[in-house]
C-alpha cells in the first residue's frame, strides 16, 4: 500500500472519497445481481415454455374412457392475478411492514395488508428490510434468487 498523509484534513478527503466508492460499486452490484436474477428466471421460463410446447396438449375433462386428465395448474396471469401485497403485523406502536405475497397468496387470511406493484415488491425483498412469504414465493415469480 502506498504512503498516506500525516495530516488529518488529508486523510478525512480520502476516507470519503474511498466511502463513496465502496457505496457506488456496492449500488452497481446489487443492481447486476438483480438483473442477473432476473435474466436465470426469465432464461428457466422460456425453456419451461419451449419444452411444454414440444409434449403433446392435454385434454381437460374427461378422456374417452371416461378417466380424466388434470392438466397444469393455471399461471397467476390465467387466473387474473398480477400484484403483490405487503402483510402488515400489530405491534404495540402500531402496524408494521413483515412480509410480502403474491396477491393471491392464501396464507394472509384476514391479516391487515396493503397492495403494492410489482416493483415495490421487488425493492422491498432486494433491500433485505421485509421477507417473502414462504408460501406463495413472490421472490421466485419476481426472479429473486438467493
Amino acid at each position: 500500500m502506498f504512503e498516506l498523509p500525516p495530516d488529518p484534513s488529508r486523510l478525512r478527503m480520502i476516507l470519503d472519497f474511498l466511502d463513496e466508492q465502496v457505496a457506488r460499486n456496492q449500488t452497481i452490484g446489487i443492481y447486476l445481481s438483480v438483473q442477473q436474477k432476473a435474466v436465470r428466471h426469465a432464461l428457466s421460463v422460456a425453456e419451461g415454455q419451449a419444452e411444454a410446447a414440444r409434449q403433446p396438449s392435454r385434454l381437460h375433462g374427461r378422456g374417452p374412457k371416461g378417466s380424466s386428465t388434470a392438466g397444469p395448474a393455471p399461471s397467476r396471469r390465467e387466473r387474473g392475478s398480477s400484484g403483490f401485497m405487503i402483510e402488515q403485523r400489530r405491534t404495540p406502536s402500531g402496524p408494521e411492514e413483515a412480509t410480502v405475497h403474491q396477491d393471491d397468496c392464501t396464507m394472509t387470511g384476514n391479516r391487515t395488508h396493503r397492495d403494492i406493484s410489482a416493483h415495490d415488491a421487488r425493492l422491498a425483498l432486494t433491500d433485505g428490510q421485509l421477507e417473502a412469504c414462504p408460501f406463495c414465493r413472490p421472490d421466485t415469480e419476481l426472479g429473486i434468487f438467493d
